[in-house]
């Protein structure tokens, strides 16, 4: 871990890694737009997602989902079962607080609507890790928001995805992964429909096919490397803030976790209980070199983390200071707030019950995470009376004839 004072800090501490544009998939996308599913036979052979004889294969059948259940461990599946529970409940606490409404006004009614969408594709990734959480953290919002049709892909299906995504209420479950999954729930194929949103995380491929396909459908956004930022001023949790920095690290070797603190001692022990832990760490090779990329950053005072903090929009952000509660309303970049030492990131990745598709590379700057409003459409409809659309007719006409509209001027004039 790089240590460095505030007044040391360079572009490299606020920088965006523009991995995005490191690979091409436009090739993989035209192929699929062309072929349909026999673009996906052959390019799921290429890329090791699985070799299907035809696209029945595709599709996790009944049997399949039946025999997983019976294939995980009843621990797992109880610990599905509660975190599933709890993304559940948020959400709907989600959903409750947007309503629809109309309202009068000179005899005319104005009003807003809430329609969910028809489909929208999960993408459960199936690099280093199975991240069957991604699953529940995708289906359900989704579910809650009353979207039709929702479909589960990911090019590593196990027992523990399977059941995951069947208890969160996927649709139809596939085993299609990478670039072309993308393009084809984008676009469709002979046997996959088209999607109106695609949400979850992905490789440096599936990031690059979802911005390029955006338009032709939704997406959620733009995200890169996981992340956490970490405000800490206590020496007692240095054991504690090096797991949080490592549970980040250890996602793959362009993760990044970043400390600022105002105790350069704490820094130090930070860095040796790190080091300890990498000793017996299962997954040590990659959590050790995106470790050392990450940064520790010593500042003067609580308003310097604010500013810094502010600017770099991480992913997660952490406050184990003592005057937690009192600064948390100052930070108003980044994906979720983890308030105090109980507040684990982890809890927040698994089951506490927000959602862990969260903005990344300092996207929280502008969005927040996947929600429930990802998967709805705010609509607005109006019906007005004789006497209040002469009188809207005649401010219309003035504007239009200003813009040069002429069209748009008989429209309104019609109606006086």
């Amino acid at each position: 871990m790089k240590t460095i004072k505030y007044d040391e800090i360079d572009e490299s501490f606020f920088q965006k890694i523009d991995f995005e544009h490191l690979v091409s998939v436009d090739e993989i996308i035209n192929k699929v737009k062309l072929q349909g599913d026999k673009a996906l036979i052959e390019l799921s052979e290429i890329f090791n997602d699985g070799t299907f004889k035809s696209n029945k294969d595709f599709i996790v059948s009944e049997k399949e989902i039946e025999l997983s259940y019976k294939n995980i461990d009843k621990e797992l599946l109880s610990a599905l079962k509660t975190a599933i529970k709890n993304v559940e409940e948020f959400s709907i606490q989600q959903l409750n607080s947007i309503k629809e409404f109309e309202f009068e006004k000179e005899n005319s009614f104005l009003a807003q609507k809430i329609v969910p969408l028809k489909r929208a594709l999960c993408y459960c990734p199936g690099g280093n890790y199975p991240l069957l959480s991604s699953c529940y953290m995708t289906i359900i919002p989704a579910k809650i928001a009353g979207v039709e049709e929702i479909y589960l892909t990911s090019p590593r299906i196990s027992a523990e995805v399977i059941v995951s995504a069947h208890l969160s209420g996927a649709t139809k479950i596939y085993k299609l992964g990478g670039a072309q999954a993308i393009a084809a729930f984008a676009y469709g194929t002979e046997s996959i429909k088209q999607v109106d949103k695609i949400t979850g995380p992905g490789n440096k491929f599936v990031t690059a096919a979802k911005k390029s396909i955006y338009g032709q459908c939704d997406i959620d956004f733009i995200a890169g490397p996981s992340e956490v930022l970490i405000i800490a001023d206590d020496m007692k949790d240095s054991k504690l803030i090096a797991a949080d920095m490592l549970a980040q690290c250890e996602h793959d070797k362009d993760a990044r976790s970043y400390l600022i603190t105002n105790n350069e001692n704490l820094a130090k022990q930070v860095e040796i209980e790190a080091q300890e832990i990498l000793k017996t760490l299962k997954t040590k090779d990659i959590a050790k070199v995106s470790f050392k990329n990450s940064i520790c950053v010593i500042v003067d005072n609580i308003n310097q983390a604010i500013d810094l903090t502010n600017k770099r929009a991480p992913e997660h952000l952490e406050l184990l200071t003592k005057n937690a509660d009192e600064i948390k309303n100052s930070f108003t970049n980044y994906g979720s707030l983890f308030i105090g030492k109980n507040c684990a990131e982890v809890f927040g990745d698994y089951c506490s019950g927000t959602n862990h598709v969260l903005p990344t590379n300092k996207c929280a700057k502008y969005t927040g995470g996947l929600s429930v409003f990802d998967y709805i459409k705010i609509l607005t409809y109006q019906k007005l009376s004789d006497k209040y659309s002469k009188k809207l007719a005649e401010t219309a006409s003035i504007l239009a004839q200003k813009e040069g509209l002429y069209a748009h001027k008989l429209a309104a004039d019609l109606r006086r």
